[in-house]
């Protein structure tokens, strides 16, 4: 018996015999071998107790590879697996993974695991890590398996999947299938915490049993988990459904309608002024603002294509007993065609800009949905122009400049520009016309080109009628997301027959530009909100101005006077009379981070004046009733940017 086996710098390692992972990585190298944790072996992970027997490619995974990372996550959530067995025998297993992100485990039992269990089972994971317990690697037969869970159906329903000689690993009496590589003892578990649990539906499917899904997370180095936690308190922190609820913005109840948001008073604040500064932005900027409905006979999105390419992401239409066949709009586009239809148009009318804050609905599954980020309703921002051909650059410009100047007022600086094309293979998702294809993705790259500004370019990601460019922004939680876009569209103008009569008497064919400057609401005030920590710019806030008098008695009837001036110049200002200590009601003002605290006394009636004290400070200014206007006038004015 002879092979040999080939590493990544293509040297090859000859044996006559077996030899597993570790010996190998100790025949390369004595301090290889100490550092090893696996191997990718032809392309698998294997643990270090597995047998190499024939030609193969291996590469050595140490604890400083993100892969040896993954095997000290797996192994960890194999013990968790195993202990929470031991804790609780009535307990079946789901699914298990392990990724960058930390690693999960699914269980069921009658009274679900509780978060306040967590603790207890850390204890036992690290008395198990601290006994340095064996995991052996093994095959077993599946009819073995099927024996050993025949009261968990969960295990036998994934065995089903399984050849009949099946991976194992073992940990004592506890055995589990389903893992590439572990570590061969409990005891090289350093540093773990077990983070939080959640409902989990089996396999994905909302129609299938609801499971607690487990989830912690692992790292070889003390100083790494430390840094994760921290990291993960300030996600949480800034988690958009965690201030929402703070703040009494906004609340989705999945008994009334899943992915439904309510906007409570202090979040329709919000949007109301977003949309207000919005449509006073795009009027001042040539466009026709209209509304249209959120129904539209299906007919118009088979001829747009929306039926064809997006059908899975509609509602189901409504039969209205006549023929006719409504459907719940998930797009704008066909809609503000029928404006541009509605009239015959001249080429003297060119740009013609239509926007709307138009209601879609989609069809998203109920495991997708978070907050207002993943919604069913929602109102995007839209608008479409309609140009001639040789308009198209100065109109894209002027889009773009008007993106910027809302990224400015919202102190949006953290993006950069994506072209967003077809994927020409991809003959499922996207409009089969090459030449078209051809010529707007070569117009959109000019366009960005002749400006000079640096962009990536993505394959694959253009909208199914034309190419984009998607300015994608950083969220406060470190994802990348698609802000706004700009999509040019030759497609839709052919399919809906759209003219309009040219300087020469005879009918042309206009080019569609799709844009989107801030997205939906939804999700852009998720990321507002996530952004600003719930602390919003003076102009944004719900609430400009608390107004807190000493003694209700003695200065209430002056802390209604100042709010009655407040209100009258168009702030947004309340009276706390609630009879708590005014300590109390000084640190709630800070709690709901109102931008402006007034701490009305004897001083400040007797004077016309105001006790300030800003958001985030301590410092406490008097100064008279006029001044504090002209302050808050000046912050509001300047969208709160304090080089303004």
């Amino acid at each position: 018996m002879s092979f040999s086996v080939t590493l990544p710098d293509g040297s090859k390692k000859e044996f006559d015999q077996a030899v597993s992972v570790k010996d190998l990585a100790s025949s390369i190298a004595t301090s290889l071998g100490k550092a090893a944790v696996g191997a990718r072996i032809d392309g698998h992970l294997r643990p270090l107790d597995y047998m190499i027997d024939g030609d193969v490619e291996a590469a050595i995974v140490t604890d400083k590879d993100e892969e040896g990372l993954d095997i000290l996550r797996a192994t960890t959530a194999f013990l968790l697996e195993a202990i929470a067995k031991r804790e609780y025998p009535e307990l079946r297993l789901g699914m298990h993974e392990a990724d960058e992100g930390g690693f999960f485990v699914d269980t069921d039992k009658s009274d679900q695991i509780k978060i306040t269990e967590l603790p207890k089972l850390e204890k036992a994971m690290e008395k198990a890590i601290k006994n340095g317990e064996k995991i052996e690697f093994a095959t077993m037969s599946k009819s073995e398996l099927q024996e050993i869970f025949k009261d968990d159906k969960f295990k036998l329903e994934l065995l089903e999947k399984e050849d009949n000689e099946v991976e194992v690993y073992k940990l004592g009496d506890f055995v589990d299938f389903g893992f590439d590589a572990l570590l061969p003892n409990t005891g090289k578990i350093k540093n773990f915490k077990l983070l939080s649990v959640a409902g989990a539906y089996w396999l994905g499917k909302s129609s299938n049993p609801m499971l607690q899904r487990i989830f912690g997370t692992a790292f070889f180095k003390k100083s790494a988990l430390e840094e994760d936690l921290k990291r993960r308190e300030e996600i949480k922190e800034r988690d958009h459904r965690t201030i929402g609820r703070d703040l009494d913005l906004f609340f989705v109840d999945p008994k009334v309608g899943a992915g439904l948001p309510y906007w409570m008073p202090k979040g329709a604040t919000i949007r109301r002024t977003i949309e207000r500064y919005i449509v006073d932005k795009e009027v001042a900027d040539g466009y026709q603002h209209v509304y249209t409905p959120v129904l539209m006979n299906v007919d118009a999105y088979k001829t747009s294509g929306h039926w064809a390419h997006y059908r899975d992401d509609m509602f189901p239409p409504m039969d209205m007993g006549d023929g006719e066949m409504l459907e719940l709009r998930p797009m704008n586009c066909p809609s503000h065609i029928q404006i541009y239809k509605h009239h015959i148009r001249s080429y003297r009318e060119l740009p013609i800009r239509i926007a709307e804050l138009g209601m879609m609905h989609r069809y998203e599954k109920s495991g997708a949905l978070s907050g207002l980020q993943r919604v069913r309703e929602m109102t995007l921002n839209d608008g479409h122009t309609f140009v001639a051909l040789d308009q198209i650059q100065e109109e894209f410009a002027k889009v773009l400049k008007l993106i910027m100047d809302v990224y400015e007022d919202f102190d949006i600086t953290d993006y950069y520009f994506r072209l967003s094309y077809r994927d020409p293979k991809n003959t499922d998702k996207y409009f089969a016309n090459d030449e078209m294809w051809e010529t707007a993705q070569k117009m959109l790259k000019g366009a960005m080109d002749d400006l000079g500004l640096d962009y990536v370019e993505a394959e694959g990601e253009a909208a199914f009628y034309g190419p984009k460019l998607d300015i994608q922004t950083k969220t406060a939680l470190g994802n990348d997301e698609t802000m706004s876009t700009i999509q040019l569209d030759f497609m839709l103008p052919e399919k809906f027959d759209l003219k309009y009569v040219g300087k020469d008497g005879e009918e042309h064919r206009p080019v569609m530009i799709h844009r989107g400057i801030v997205g939906t609401m939804e999700r852009f005030i998720a990321y507002l909100t996530e952004i600003y920590k719930g602390a919003f710019p003076t102009w944004l806030a719900p609430v400009q101005a608390e107004i807190i008098p000493v003694n209700e008695d003695a200065h209430g009837e002056y802390a209604e006077k100042v709010k009655e001036e407040l209100t009258k110049r168009g702030f947004r200002a309340e009276v706390d009379h609630r009879n708590e200590k005014m300590g109390y009601k000084i640190r709630e003002s800070q709690t709901q981070k109102v931008p402006y605290t007034l701490v009305l006394g004897d001083d400040e009636m007797n004077a016309n004046s105001v006790n300030v004290r800003r958001y985030g400070t301590e410092e406490q200014i008097s100064k008279s009733l006029d001044d504090f206007i002209n302050e808050i006038d000046a912050d509001v004015k300047s969208y709160s940017r304090k080089n303004k």
